[in-house]
């Protein structure tokens, strides 16, 4: 008796250290980023793909993120805040549901937003440890999966809009943004070119998007909102790679017929695309057409104007669509990291506030050097 029990012990152990049949990958590697809260981040993805058809559904159920040879965690997502940054979310969302569901032959990804502690410097190695609960209950393990940190400092900046208060909107930090979770296959690839993109809506002193008088948004007339028609601007010396101008601009709030491809023409309307280093692009999208400035091959020095800030492509609000990338292209490129010299903060908001005539806006001008808007923030330049 006392043997099986023994034996029966020894099994339990052993299900409990089952490898899970799982592979973890990491496409693109994070590099540090002092974001506008004056920390340090980590922003990067893990694809985790169930890879047998018959294992069955596997339940994703906590990540650990360990640095270098730390033995304990840096990050820990369970429950609400594990659910929260993987796609696809479980269908008992709403339910409160707190494991994800990896079903067999499919792949779930993780969106992963590290803040380092204030007194330690970045890791140079991520190791992520992963549970999963499979259909008879018993523990499957991901122990020591690797991603390596890229040491590249962030690119610089100078103001992409002129002076005035603007709101970086779906931006750095918000693992649910049209932006970040957004990936795209093409060409045998899965990208995610607009992983640190800013939607930038102007605002005036009260931290409103509407001029006064246009108290209505469902009315409004893209003349009403406030960064309608602002110049835009080359944030680098550069060489132009990619222009397009003569793309009408939308009314605001108007629907709009699914893009003709997932491709700078179906998706920027007017813009621009300035090289401004070896594999490091600036993509400017939604501008006002007739106000492109500049043409393909152009050479253009920092401060000078590309265009105006409009409302055309796929957008159903004026505003400056802004990101970083490794290639003239939108599909088939990474994002990367970006820093503005010198920006001053009044603080966070958001759209929803801009058009509450009740919201208090408080501004308390703070200021920055080379650091990164993160989502919700507003810029003065």
């Amino acid at each position: 008796m006392l043997a099986a029990l023994g034996l029966f012990a020894a099994q339990a152990a052993s299900a409990e250290r089952a490898l899970a049949p799982v592979e973890v990958r990491n496409p693109w590697a994070p590099a540090p980023v002092v974001g506008g809260d004056g920390r340090t981040h980590l922003a990067y993805e893990l694809h985790v793909t169930n890879f047998y058809r018959d294992t069955g559904v596997l339940r994703l159920r906590r990540i650990e993120v360990f640095a270098d040879g730390d033995t304990r965690p840096l990050a820990s997502y369970e429950g609400q805040a594990l659910v929260q940054i993987v796609q696809p979310r479980p269908a008992d969302d709403a339910a409160a549901s707190d494991s994800v569901p990896v079903a067999a032959g499919m792949r779930a990804i993780a969106f992963l937003w590290l803040t380092l502690p204030t007194d330690r410097p970045a890791p140079r190695v991520l190791r992520h440890r992963l549970e999963f609960v499979d259909a008879k209950g018993a523990l499957n393990l991901v122990d020591g999966a690797r991603v390596v940190v890229d040491t590249k400092p962030p690119v610089k900046l100078g103001p992409p809009l002129r002076a005035g208060l603007w709101l970086a909107g779906e931006g750095p930090g918000n693992s649910r943004s049209h932006h970040w979770g957004s990936l795209v296959a093409a060409n045998g690839q899965v990208t995610i070119p607009q992983r640190y993109a800013l939607d930038v809506f102007g605002l005036d002193g009260n931290g409103r998007v509407l001029r006064d008088g246009a108290m209505d948004l469902t009315k409004s007339k893209r003349e009403d909102w406030i960064g309608y028609g602002t110049e835009v601007l080359a944030v680098a010396d550069g060489v132009v790679r990619d222009v397009r101008d003569g793309t009408p601009d939308h009314a605001p709030l108007e629907a709009q017929a699914e893009p003709e491809s997932l491709t700078a023409h179906g998706l920027y309307g007017n813009y621009v695309v300035l090289q401004i280093a070896p594999d490091v692009f600036v993509h400017y999208a939604h501008l006002q057409p007739g106000s492109v400035a500049v043409k393909a091959g152009q050479k253009l020095h920092r401060g000078q104007v590309l265009g105006r800030l409009g409302q055309s492509g796929n957008t159903n609000g004026p505003h400056l669509h802004i990101h970083v990338s490794n290639a003239a292209t939108f599909e088939g490129s990474e994002g990367l990291p970006f820093v503005f010299d010198a920006y001053a903060s009044p603080g966070t908001w958001t759209l929803t506030n801009a058009i509450d005539p009740d919201a208090k806006f408080s501004p308390e001008r703070v200021e920055h050097r080379k650091q990164m808007p993160l989502d919700g923030e507003v810029l003065g330049f």
